[in-house]
């Protein structure tokens, strides 16, 4: 008993010792480097830069960007962008307040999920102008956001003529990283270029940034993603909620419809799909069919809601059950319908966010991800494969069948009747 213990110790601390890494530690100038998320060594063997033997040096990993012209032209090149010649012109922002820059391109949901800072840095600083750049502007609140840019040349020429007083980075994207060391500010946080590589504007980002580089460090990590960005920022996360433009002339209209025809049961939306490269995520078409039935047995009413990858499915699922399926909208309109309904069934995916945005019961399937990452403020349930998952962030099985087989639906069922005692009648 006591060499089980002691051996139980030793393994532990060698453990603990692999994973603690400092970004000063990592090598950079590796040909398996890959700039933002695991190498093919760490996927493979969970090795890490100060202890792997497949270490190839190479210089060309490392990108010194000295000038303005120099780091403004690579942002042209990365974003495809047909004009190189920079706007001296562009007018300068003429405030009082506290001027706040959030760069974050990032998937649709990720945007949505930076929001509750907003509330934060307005409560910290009092008065708060925020500009946003993003590839997604149309989630954003604009009663929040002062100014909300889109990923374009001349929106970052703009930017690249104001002085601000914080500007944050949380995208690992080269031109995301390149633009926060381009940027005029007091203070920065986040990514951001510096020394010819990614690195972090500030120590608070070295957890975030590690955790990204190797995934055996990742998946022991128990923070979750709000824990995080709120450490970035060198703020405490205390529940500050999501933030979603809502177009309430849509919701009501839509709210309207959808009540008459689903007399009044409470309405089910079932987000079937996660995108083309997620598949790994997927639960099996013929659980989804079970389930619509026992619900409707329950007399609950079923949505089913996607995108256009999800369109050809969906109208499967109507025809072979007795839920409806409105078709593919656009994202305002999409929120709009998702305000309507009452639960919400989706695997990890946009709609997530947006079901947390609005502040919906969430019954959640997981399997590929670290369970601490999600923050469902006590409005959701996990549910994940009995047997476990063996595809860390994956995109596709190596099993040969997929771990979500192995949800049944009854559980699901049984979890969203418990969701269904916490809505307000």
């Amino acid at each position: 008993m006591f060499f089980f213990y002691l051996s139980t110790r030793i393994d532990f601390f060698k453990f603990a010792i692999k994973v603690k890494l400092r970004k000063e530690d990592v090598k950079y100038n590796c040909r398996h480097f890959l700039g933002h998320i695991p190498c093919k060594p760490n996927k493979d063997y969970d090795v890490q830069c100060d202890n792997c033997s497949y270490y190839d040096k190479d210089d060309n990993s490392i990108e010194f960007l000295h000038s303005k012209e120099e780091k403004l032209n690579k942002i042209y090149e990365l974003s495809n962008f047909s004009d190189t010649k920079f706007d001296i012109s562009a007018d300068i922002i003429q405030t009082k307040k506290i001027k706040v820059l959030f760069i974050k391109l990032g998937a649709i949901g990720d945007v949505i999920r930076t929001t509750p800072l907003l509330e934060r840095f307005e409560k910290e600083y009092k008065n708060c102008h925020f500009t946003w750049i993003t590839h997604s502007p149309q989630v954003l609140p604009k009663d929040k956001v002062d100014l909300i840019y889109l990923w374009e040349k001349k929106y970052i020429d703009i930017i690249c003529n104001q002085n601000y007083d914080i500007v944050i980075n949380l995208d690992k994207d080269k031109e995301a990283c390149i633009l926060l060391s381009l940027v005029n500010a007091k203070k920065k946080y986040g990514f951001v270029w510096k020394n010819g590589h990614i690195n972090t504007a500030t120590d608070n980002a070295d957890h975030k940034l590690i955790t990204g580089f190797f995934d055996h460090i990742s998946k022991v990590n128990k923070k979750n993603y709000l824990e995080e960005i709120f450490e970035i920022c060198h703020f405490d996360f205390k529940g500050e909620e999501y933030q979603i433009n809502l177009n309430q002339n849509l919701s009501y209209k839509w709210n309207k419809k959808i009540k008459y025809v689903s007399k009044n049961k409470h309405i089910i939306a079932l987000n079937t799909g996660c995108g083309l490269r997620w598949k790994t995520r997927l639960w099996p078409s013929k659980y989804w069919i079970e389930l619509i039935n026992l619900l409707h047995k329950n007399n609950f009413f079923c949505l089913l809601m996607g995108g256009p990858d999800e369109d050809e499915m969906n109208r499967y699922y109507q025809s072979k059950t007795d839920a409806m399926y409105l078709g593919v909208f656009d994202l305002e309109e999409f929120i709009a319908i998702t305000q309507t309904t009452d639960i919400i069934v989706t695997p990890v995916s946009m709609m997530m966010h947006i079901a947390i945005a609005l502040k919906k019961q969430l019954m959640l399937f997981h399997n590929i991800f670290n369970i601490n990452e999600f923050e469902l403020y006590d409005r959701g349930i996990i549910i994940e494969p009995r047997s476990g998952c063996d595809c860390y962030f994956g995109n596709s099985c190596s099993r040969e069948k997929s771990c979500m087989n192995d949800i049944s639906v009854q559980d699901v069922l049984s979890n969203i009747v418990l969701l269904n005692k916490k809505i307000k009648k």
